[in-house]
């Protein structure tokens, strides 16, 4: 089984968000329908727009992956992003 580590954005690409799943469209969707709710970290900063992703053929090592990332300074974190997306373009239409 595939697992992706992925980070999404804001609509101002303002704030990023770090999560793992096992089904990117389906977990970009659920992003998307939670956008606005205050009970989350994505819902509540409109952190629905996919940006970056990576696969993983373990579970172990996508957590430890999202760990390492969720860690990393905003800098980092974009540099990440800019060499996967150079232009920052939103990728949910993609899946």
């Amino acid at each position: 089984m595939n697992y992706l580590v992925y980070i999404t954005t804001n609509p101002n690409k303002t704030v990023f968000y770090t999560g793992i799943t096992n089904d990117l469209y389906v977990r970009i969707n659920e992003h998307y329908c939670n956008r606005g709710h205050q009970k989350t970290f994505a819902g509540r900063y409109y952190c629905y727009n996919l940006i970056y992703y990576e696969r993983h053929l373990k579970v172990e090592d996508a957590i430890a992956r999202e760990k390492e990332i969720k860690g990393w300074r905003r800098a980092k974190k974009l540099a990440l992003v800019y060499s996967f997306n150079p232009a920052m373009n939103f990728l949910n239409k993609t899946l």
